[in-house]
């Protein structure tokens, strides 16, 4: 399972989300998934507020219960131990649901409406369920969904509306970090290893994909003996080569890659790209595994690129001298963007000067 997706960071999944142009949002995932921790801290980024206008919370042993933003709370299900279980020794209480259903009515339209969480308790509860539906018709909604094969979730999560982030989803793509230019602009030493911020600036892409990826599914290609010794002094899988042409770089580190879903081509020389852009291009992708994603500061796109499974043969069998772009001219999938609001993260190096205007910059 992708680690994009064990640690998720929520300013990536709130702009993944802007990016979908989808209605709603859905966190789905199985028990201690992490589904409400994500909903509560992604709410505030999205300007839905700080909290679930529906909260539903166990006590173990006793029952469940439902919490609207009044106040009002009332239990939804008992505990009763003649049940199967362990998750599921529970018996509805409809009645119970009251509340839930006037806090869902009383919603204006195109306002948000958030509830944690939905789950079988809420399935069994007809009149539930339709205020629910009509809220998703009328509202903008955003919920934390129990991951439980019932055909009312199923719905929901495969409404063409909603951007689902599902915390349990196997995802696999793989990272090719881009470090075989010669670097002659920049003069003696190169700019690979050159200090950006008390670290070397090719370690500063390492940090940006640190944890979003197996551990078998990125890679440095490189043609300077010197990086390839850093990223092994660092852990991070390194390929070093003699070949002259960008394809090379990128057929090099597909085939080290195996058969990732997708791939994100990472170039070296941006030092302030960040962690939370390349998840949430990941979460783009998991989202629309058939696009190109690319992040972009007012409509110009830029790098890093994510390439989706389709187009990785064509990128294997590019002509000398050609790199993603000539792939990217006629491709029959489409090239979605993701609004990157501080420019500077898609800002490259190629002279000392450009490093020293970009440290600067960083640091106002």
């Amino acid at each position: 399972m992708s680690p994009s997706l064990l640690h998720p960071i929520p300013g990536a999944a709130a702009r993944a989300f802007l990016a979908s142009g989808k209605r709603h949002l859905l966190v789905t995932g199985g028990k201690g998934a992490g589904k409400s921790t994500l909903l509560a801290a992604v709410l505030p980024l999205l300007g839905a507020g700080d909290g679930p206008d529906i909260l539903t919370f166990a006590r173990r042993g006793e029952g469940v219960y439902l919490r609207t933003a009044r106040g009002a709370c009332t239990p939804i299900g008992v505990f009763d131990p003649s049940l199967p279980g362990p998750d599921t020794r529970m018996r509805p209480l409809p009645d119970g649901f009251a509340p839930g259903i006037a806090a869902l009515d009383a919603a204006p339209a195109g306002a948000w409406v958030t509830v944690d969480e939905i789950g079988y308790l809420e399935t069994g509860c007809t009149p539930y369920r339709a205020a629910l539906e009509a809220a998703f018709d009328r509202c903008r909604v955003a919920a934390a969904v129990r991951k439980a094969d019932l055909p009312f979730l199923r719905a929901l999560l495969a409404r063409p509306d909603v951007f689902v982030l599902d915390l349990d989803r196997p995802h696999d793509p793989g990272c090719v970090v881009m470090a075989s230019g010669l670097g002659v602009r920049f003069g003696p030493g190169g700019k690979l290893l050159a200090d950006f911020q008390s670290r070397p600036m090719l370690g500063r892409a390492l940090d940006a994909t640190d944890r979003l990826f197996s551990p078998n599914r990125r890679v440095v290609v490189t043609r300077s003996e010197d990086a390839a010794a850093f990223c092994r002094k660092e852990g991070f899988p390194v390929l070093l080569h003699a070949l002259p042409n960008r394809s090379d770089t990128i057929r090099l580190g597909l085939e080290a890659l195996g058969d990732p879903e997708g791939c994100l081509f990472c170039p070296a020389d941006q030092p302030l790209l960040t962690a939370e852009t390349v998840q949430a291009l990941l979460f783009c992708a998991t989202h629309d595994p058939d696009a190109v994603w690319r992040p972009a500061h007012d409509g110009q796109p830029g790098a890093p690129v994510f390439f989706p499974r389709c187009l990785l043969p064509r990128l294997k069998t590019l002509a000398p001298g050609q790199g993603g772009r000539s792939v990217l001219k006629d491709a029959l999938c489409p090239v979605r963007l993701l609004d990157c609001p501080d420019g500077r993260e898609l800002a490259d190096v190629d002279t000392p000067a450009d490093l020293a205007a970009l440290e600067a910059a960083a640091q106002t």
